[in-house]
């Protein structure tokens, strides 16, 4: 065996540190859940306030480009001829 030591404090610092990032995440998660859940109650729709929370996260380019493709890409479904469906022998 070699002789490089291991500084297990400080590997045990990290994993602590690390540790207590997971419990602090978790709890936000449960914040976050029970956010939802009162604006649900209030008779918000929930899938649309993450829509929005989604939206917000990008820059204005980036959403235009978004929109700008959704609205293409739904304008030529809408004038594409519909494709014959196979029939089953």
């Amino acid at each position: 065996m070699s002789d490089i030591s291991i500084p297990g404090g400080r590997i045990r610092s990290f994993v602590e540190r690390i540790e207590n990032l997971d419990t602090e995440l978790q709890e936000l998660n449960e914040q976050k859940k029970e956010v939802f859940s009162e604006a649900k109650g209030e008779g918000f729709d929930v899938k649309i306030l993450k829509e929005i929370i989604k939206l917000r996260k990008q820059d204005a380019e980036e959403r235009d480009e978004h929109d700008s493709l959704l609205d293409m890409y739904m304008r030529a479904m809408e004038t594409a001829v519909p494709e014959p469906t196979a029939k089953a022998a």
